[in-house]
């Protein structure tokens, strides 16, 4: 554990930001991890902003991780969703001890010794990340094996922690979730190097193929139920620092277009005008729409505030929680697309911010939870429905 403090002023500095907002249309352009950016912000002690002074870190709470973020994703979008996954662990590890729950205390002394944490939630044919896993995991001496295929691993190329879960069916009766750590170092798992997408490219988000790679005991931090009877503050937190991380960055996004929509209206010409295009009324009502989005977005994002402050929302988070990211992004994504929209022809070409934005922008729905598992636990909640109730949908 160290003892030396983050200064707060230098976590993310006007130099570093105008930096990364220079290598962010590089990075898309090469398909490659953003390694110039993640040196500077381990350099200047961002990733540890989450944890706790008496371990080196900044200290900083959810709400004030995420403002930070949403200027981060301003200028370089993938940059801020990719260091989300680990902010979101290290800010778990932290919330959670602070409740008294030190299972995981372990990432905060692990973090503040410069280890880098990843997620490993994704799998192809699962639509209710953590709380059900298509991975098997096998019990053995000593610990775990774990064998199944992982999507959307970003910092595939730096992580020395990959956060995972999977189902250990040994018992068909009592079927159990176990959430690991693999280390960077473990045997019988690969990177498979699959990232060349529609946006967010520089996460370099890879497969994980598991081999039967093993995870001691002292790294498995949870074994429970599958579904929402297993359910408690770890993947409550779990699900408060990555959706809300979500939300930040994509109100980033949404930030950036809104004022370079501004900026553009205000020079754009027309020969059938005798004025610049932003006395145009149509363009008027269209940037009074995006402002709507803008100002529903803000009002949205102060439920950070309640989580950081303990608010006692009860058995309500989860659904503040899954609505507050669903709609963020949807009102982000409203905004990019009329944004994309007043910037006419100009805006499809590569050397125009708004086309990476708006391919950045579009990832946000994808991110869980999707539209469809929105709506259903909303509706099952709001119903008083467990949402392990079967049939789902079909």
């Amino acid at each position: 554990m160290t003892s030396t403090l983050i200064n707060t002023a230098t976590l993310l500095t006007e130099d570093m930001l105008q930096r990364f907002d220079e290598r962010a249309p590089m990075y898309d352009r090469e398909n490659r991890f953003f390694d110039e950016d993640f040196e500077e912000l381990r350099q200047s002690g961002y990733l540890n902003a989450p944890l706790p002074q008496e371990y080196g870190g900044a200290g900083l709470n959810l709400a004030e991780v995420l403002k930070l973020q949403r200027k981060l994703a301003y200028v370089a979008p993938a940059t801020a969703i990719a260091v989300n996954m680990h902010l979101y662990w290290v800010g778990l590890a932290a919330d959670m001890v602070r409740m008294g729950d030190h299972s995981v205390k372990w990432i905060l002394e692990e973090a503040s010794r410069g280890h880098i944490f990843a997620a490993a939630h994704g799998e192809s044919g699962n639509d209710v990340p953590i709380l059900l896993s298509t991975t098997q995991a096998e019990r053995v001496d000593g610990g775990w094996k774990f064998y199944g295929h992982k999507i959307f691993g970003s910092l595939s190329p730096v992580w020395t922690y990959l956060g995972l879960h999977a189902m250990d069916t040994s018992d068909p009766n009592n079927p159990r979730v176990v959430h690991a750590f693999l280390h960077r170092d473990a045997e019988d798992y690969r990177i498979v190097e699959t990232w060349d997408t529609l946006g967010m490219r520089a996460t370099q988000s890879h497969d994980t193929i598991l081999e039967g790679a093993f995870v001691p005991d002292d790294r498995i931090a949870l074994v429970c139920p599958p579904g929402e009877a297993g359910a408690g503050l770890f993947q409550l937190a779990i699900n408060a620092w990555a959706l809300f991380g979500f939300a930040a960055v994509y109100a980033g996004i949404a930030d950036r277009a809104f004022d370079l929509t501004i900026e553009s209206a205000k020079k754009k010409t027309s020969i059938a005008l005798t004025r610049p295009m932003a006395y145009h009324p149509e363009v008027q009502h269209e940037v009074a729409r995006m402002r709507l989005a803008k100002e529903a977005i803000d009002a949205q994002l102060t439920v950070l505030d309640d989580w950081a402050n303990g608010i006692d929302h009860g058995m309500d988070w989860p659904v503040k929680i899954i609505a507050t990211k669903h709609l963020v992004v949807t009102q982000a994504w409203q905004i990019v697309d009329t944004a994309l929209e007043l910037s006419g022809g100009g805006g499809i070409f590569k050397r125009n911010r708004m086309e990476q934005l708006f391919r950045d922008a579009r990832l946000g729905r994808i991110h869980p939870a999707n539209s469809a598992l929105t709506h259903e636990f909303l509706g099952k909640a709001s119903l008083g429905i467990s949402g392990d109730e079967s049939p789902r949908w079909g």
